[in-house]
């Protein structure tokens, strides 16, 4: 396995869905920050603003940006990323599906909601992962994580975060989003400094509070796919979309589209 990880890391993320891994960006902190102000003075197709009108702060996110911003590219096949993905998937290979960026000014009062990835997105399997890395010193904003959510036998209901709909037409095959700190579910959030990374499953069940802090708060995303991710079918468009990707059910994703980044020899 990568010297950055242990034995305990795998087991932990194998049985909770989330472990934090120290300092697996911190050679791409600049690079990463200068991408992300880049991505902000040019956004993609898929940026967005989720606060109304007149609400304090800001908050920024967009993805699918890697083929353009050459930061984000160079993280994802030159950091370590990949390879310890595969080691906490316990996957052959490692395979890009999209970068995400997202920015909390200061005074956003806003929460990420609670969601998993999953539902939203065309792919599924046991073998997924996600990594969270703040760009700024995290406290208060951190993620967080509900452990071994990503067992859970129904997906989450998906909605959009500005206008709080349903995101597909039926959400008879969800569950309804839970409220984890009322629930009394076991949330694991984590004080973080620049470059370190959450590491979390696509079914796992997380958010974020808001950015009351008199700073910044950046977040990279790289989202990972291991030996037994393939396409399916969603009941409406995903997000992303990836519009025109021509692939059926039960297809491993295109690799033209989406990089084979590692492969275990």
């Amino acid at each position: 396995m990568h010297s950055l990880i242990t034995q305990q890391h795998i087991d932990t993320y194998q049985r909770d869905g989330v472990v934090l891994v120290k300092g697996l960006f911190a050679d791409w902190v600049e690079p990463l920050r200068a991408g992300i102000d880049t991505n902000m003075a040019e956004p993609g197709p898929y940026a967005a603003e989720n606060l109304y009108d007149g609400e304090a702060g800001r908050f920024f996110d967009d993805y699918c940006n890697w083929s353009r911003i050459a930061p984000f590219e160079a993280a994802a096949r030159q950091s370590p990323a990949a390879e310890v993905a595969a080691d906490l998937m316990q996957s052959q290979t490692c395979q890009l599906f999209h970068d995400h960026v997202l920015v909390k000014e200061p005074g956003t009062s806003k929460p990420t909601p609670w969601h998993q990835d999953s539902p939203y997105y065309f792919v599924e399997g046991a073998q997924t992962v996600s990594f969270w890395s703040p760009l700024d010193p995290v406290r208060a904003a951190s993620l967080r994580c509900v452990k071994g959510s990503h067992k859970w036998p129904r997906a989450v209901l998906p909605t959009r975060w500005l206008s709080e709909t349903d995101f597909y037409p039926d959400d008879a095959d969800f569950m309804p989003v839970p409220d984890p700190d009322t629930e009394g579910m076991d949330i694991v959030e984590y004080e973080m400094e620049p470059g370190d990374a959450v590491a979390f499953h696509y079914r796992i069940l997380h958010g974020a509070r808001g950015n009351a802090a008199g700073a910044r708060r950046r977040a990279f995303s790289l989202r990972l796919l291991g030996d037994d991710a393939r396409y399916v079918e969603r009941p409406g468009p995903t997000s992303p979309p990836f519009p025109g990707h021509g692939m059926e059910a039960g297809q491993k994703l295109r690799s033209d589209w989406f990089p084979v980044l590692f492969t275990r020899t």
